[in-house]
């Protein structure tokens, strides 16, 4: 890639990051609405939290009225930090009986009060003939448009369910965007879309799918690690040039397990880094010259892209980690300082030259300003890590490095020492 392209797609990630995340928008109402073919009162049954038919969806578990003006407890079917359903205390305001109602939440057993200190919901319904208007509307204080945008589908989404179960009686789990075929989808969308980036012809493409497939392993680590920490659940979505994202099924409990998974991206990887270049010999000793190469680039985009998630950035998996096992501002600055400063060396080694990594300290520094303290508060603290585990996760972040480090020297050197192309 030319460096005009480097710096167009480096500008471009970066006005995407800052636009999804940090852009300040204040106040902002999502309003939706739908015609339903059911009256108000079986719909007031529906969506009033305390009615006969809240449990519709499956999301809310059960309802019942406190003491005091509005009150009431709600508990949920998503998993809280603890595995048990989350539980909410709501206010419920400004209520016509079969016409509208506002919500706003008191207290939640998995987020901090904070959280929901700009946050309102209301419902109106709002007789059409033999059909009903359902409006449905949500207020909050935004940074960034990625949860502004999330809300909107998802009373999107709500709203067509509510349809759907009015007219059959089923409520359907689920929807396209989550599904395989769907992220199988925008994974290849992904390639083609970075595929002029290196070149309109085959080895761009080739290059373009193995960088998309590198991502798919790292976002595949991550979910190993969600899975072996007890999460029910795990899921991966692909966002076209942005990379991807692994979701577990419920909060995260402890330190440690903030750590693991954030490392567990580079780590799986890690494995594969070794089999890769070993093939790649074995390969290379056949006299399969376009195979080894292959395997020797995909070594090294494997090493590249795992190690430059371990840079010490607010939201990246080195910082994730790094964050965890510091203890203290003094000893996360050191530690963070030294990873920088290893990673710079590794890249110089490897053959980057002294411009290029500046301007990627650079990147890296605005990232870390643009996701500082974009994370959700919970609602108590997590739980501390242990002595052992912080030592065990110190040795593992060292020597995923080195592999990964190992990995990118052996790749440059392979395909950049014998002056071969990255796709011959």
């Amino acid at each position: 890639m030319s460096p005009i392209v480097t710096a167009l797609l480096v500008a471009c990630n970066l006005g995407l990051i800052f636009l999804l995340m940090t852009v300040p928008l204040g106040l902002r109402t999502v309003r939706l609405s739908r015609l339903v073919a059911a009256d108000r009162h079986r719909l007031w049954q529906v969506l009033w939290p305390l009615g006969s038919d809240a449990g519709w969806s499956g999301k809310i578990l059960s309802a019942e009225a406190l003491d005091g003006p509005g009150a009431a407890r709600i508990r949920l079917s998503w998993e809280g930090r603890d595995g048990q359903p989350i539980e909410r205390k709501v206010l419920l305001e400004d209520v016509v009986e079969d016409s509208r109602f506002s919500m706003c939440v008191v207290d939640d057993t998995s987020l901090d009060a904070s959280f929901f200190a700009d946050y309102r919901e209301t419902t109106e319904l709002i007789a059409e003939g033999t059909a009903t208007r359902v409006i449905l509307s949500q207020t909050d204080r935004y940074r960034g448009i990625a949860f502004l945008v999330f809300r909107y589908f998802a009373m999107r989404r709500e709203l067509g369910k509510l349809e759907i179960w009015v007219r059959t009686g089923h409520y359907r789990k689920g929807g396209w965007f989550e599904h395989p075929l769907s992220q199988v989808g925008f994974a290849v969308l992904s390639a083609f879309i970075l595929w002029p980036l290196f070149g309109l012809n085959l080895g761009g493409l080739a290059l373009a799918a193995i960088l998309t497939s590198v991502v798919a392993l790292h976002e595949l680590g991550h979910m190993a690690a969600f899975r072996l920490t007890g999460h029910r659940q795990a899921r991966m979505i692909f966002i076209p040039l942005l990379g991807g994202i692994a979701i577990g099924g419920r909060p995260y409990d402890s330190r440690f397990e903030v750590a693991f998974v954030a490392l567990m991206g580079a780590g799986f990887s890690a494995f594969l880094v070794p089999l890769l270049i070993a093939a790649s010999a074995l390969a290379s000793g056949e006299g399969h010259r376009l195979a080894a190469t292959l395997l020797a680039t995909l070594a090294g985009c494997a090493a590249l892209f795992n190690i430059a998630n371990l840079v010490p950035v607010w939201k990246f998996d080195g910082g994730q980690v790094l964050r965890q096992i510091c203890q203290g501002p003094i000893a996360l600055a050191l530690a963070s300082f030294s990873l920088l400063s290893a990673l710079l060396a590794l890249g110089w080694l490897a053959g980057f030259s002294s411009g290029f990594l500046l301007v990627a300290c650079a990147v890296f520094s605005i990232l870390s300003l643009l996701t500082m303290g974009s994370a959700v508060k919970p609602r108590h603290d997590l739980k501390p890590i242990r002595t052992f585990d912080r030592f065990a996760m110190a040795g593992a972040l060292l020597a995923v490095f080195a592999i990964h480090g190992y990995g990118l020297l052996w790749a440059s050197a392979r395909l950049l020492g014998a002056g071969i192309s990255p796709m011959g």
